[in-house]
């Protein structure tokens, strides 16, 4: 339906964005807007008409695919770095063959599933949300939309705003500077932008970057180039795991597939929570055990204490996988090497060291990470404030202290990325429900004079990409619901089973939302 309204752009938003403001009064009200189209677009969609099916919602997907980053990522041999059982949804149990599959299959997945639900119906493409403001007084947001495809800016209002966006920016990942790059000769491509007529054949082929692009390109790239170096500053822990689960395998010959999914799914939390919590606090022997699994997989004389030592602990930044342990069977066939050095800058022909040592390259690939973004850059306003998200406290790791009626799909930094974001999806429509039920309007989360003042990082690891933009983000506490566990099992109870109503969560219509969190909010202080 259209709803009629007054909003004006928010203060914070430039001349020239509000030039671009359709003048419309009536802009098109949808009650719930989902941003993003990939594996947590998905759930949230399917959890609202299945829980929720009073309820409308739209998608908003800024590029003109399904599938979030499995549409973005086409680099040679993109897969997914955690097993699908987890990864895949507990409604859509996955079926493939794989556990560890590629990218093309995630994708035709996620696609699937989408279009056996009727959720391909609701997403709207090339419709990029590059702001939202709240107003109090009309208890909904207004939310300013791009047209990737024709340029054109549109308005949107909606009682409800369900971030699926992921936490990196889309367009582009992160290149440090090297010196001397106009000196090479050679081709330079980031995996982010993979050129689709980049030939690699017969290739010498280095490989910057120690991560999880890095480890699944290497072994990819090598099946067809000349040789491939991966080149890395310091090391990471990789594990090899199966690429096909063989309990999953035997119990689909007598199971059906739902069983089959649940209990997979179970055995891969259960093992995941496990070896998680070994490495935490036993370091020292997890490091043994992930060495000792390396050093099995390679040659008696390769250097593994140079090359496969990590400076710090494990978990303290993410674990790699590799299926089948494919990377260091080309390290011992020789079709790969890894180098452990720092960059002096390009050669004509390649790369210098700083140990004096250089390598000839005919392409350089700078899998050297991530940017991330959180919410995708949206700048959001309420009541005409400008929110700096790196100055609110996340809520039951789906909200933003301040910030009524907004909530995200944030996974895991441990686990499989969907499985919270199933988590949340299930615990928003419990919130909707409850606001149903007594009337209410809005919610909105704020600190109490019994909560701590004591806050953290919300991602909580050591890897570059994540330092980088640690004052972008907002912050999480030391205690629930302000404390964000990286564990599925105290998130199932916290956010399936416990109450809606905590003390924390402001619930009323508009104006006595505004006065509830003003009182709050100075009580805190």
């Amino acid at each position: 339906m259209t709803v009629p309204t007054t909003t004006s752009p928010p203060a914070s938003t430039s001349a020239a964005t509000a030039r671009r403001t359709p003048t419309s009064a009536t802009p098109e009200h949808v009650e719930i807007l989902i941003v993003g189209a990939g594996l947590s677009g998905v759930a949230a969609a399917y959890y609202l008409q299945t829980h929720c099916p009073g309820r409308g919602y739209a998608i908003l997907e800024g590029r003109g695919a399904i599938g979030g980053t499995w549409d973005l990522f086409r680099y040679p041999g993109i897969r997914s770095d955690s097993d699908m059982y987890t990864l895949g949804y507990s409604f859509a149990p996955w079926t493939g063959p794989r556990a560890i599959a590629d990218g093309a299959s995630i994708r035709a997945y996620i696609e699937d599933t989408a279009r056996a639900h009727g959720i391909d119906r609701a997403i709207r493409y090339h419709h990029k949300v590059v702001a939202a403001a709240w107003s109090s007084a009309a208890a909904r947001w207004t939310v300013d939309v791009e047209r990737t495809d024709t340029g054109e800016a549109r308005q949107l209002t909606c009682n409800f705003l369900y971030m699926c966006s992921g936490y990196y920016a889309y367009d582009r990942g992160h290149e440090p500077v090297i010196a001397d790059a106009a000196r090479y000769r050679g081709r330079i491509v980031h995996p982010q932008a993979w050129p689709t007529d980049l030939d690699h054949a017969g290739k010498r082929v280095v490989v910057i970057g120690s991560g999880a692009t890095a480890v699944t390109l290497a072994p990819s790239l090598a099946e067809t180039a000349a040789h491939v170096t991966m080149l890395q500053r310091s090391p990471t822990y990789i594990l090899s795991r199966p690429a096909v689960d063989r309990l999953a395998r035997r119990l689909a010959t007598a199971l059906p597939a739902r069983t089959v999914g649940d209990v997979t799914r179970w055995k891969y939390v259960l093992l995941g929570a496990a070896f998680y919590q070994f490495c935490r606090r036993f370091p020292a022997q997890a490091r043994k055990l992930i060495t000792a699994g390396v050093r099995a997989q390679l040659p008696p004389d390769f250097d593994v204490a140079t090359h496969f030592n990590p400076r710090y602990q494990p978990w303290d930044q993410r674990l790699c996988l590799v299926p089948d342990g494919d990377l260091f069977a080309a390290i011992k066939r020789g079709a790969v090497d890894v180098v452990t050095d720092e960059i002096a800058g390009y050669t004509e022909t390649g790369l210098a060291l700083r140990s004096g040592r250089t390598l000839d390259a005919d392409i350089v690939v700078t899998a050297t990470g991530l940017r991330l973004l959180f919410l995708g850059g949206l700048r959001l306003t309420v009541d005409g404030k400008p929110i700096d998200p790196g100055t609110t406290r996340v809520y039951k790791a789906c909200m933003l202290s301040g910030v009524p009626n907004l909530w995200m799909a944030v996974g895991y930094t441990n686990a499989s990325w969907t499985l919270r974001c199933e988590l949340i999806a299930g615990y928003v429509c419990r919130v909707l429900t409850h606001l149903a039920r007594h009337g209410h309007a809005s919610c909105v989360p704020w600190p109490t004079v019994d909560d701590d003042d004591d806050d953290a990082p919300l991602l909580g690891l050591e890897s570059g990409y994540v330092l980088r933009a640690v004052a972008e983000f907002p912050r999480q506490g030391s205690a629930e619901p302000w404390k964000v566990h990286q564990n599925y099992i105290r998130d199932l109870i916290a956010l399936r089973h416990r109450g809606v109503d905590d003390g924390r969560l402001v619930f009323g219509r508009a104006p006595a939302i505004a006065d509830a969190t003003r009182t709050d909010a100075a009580a805190s202080r």
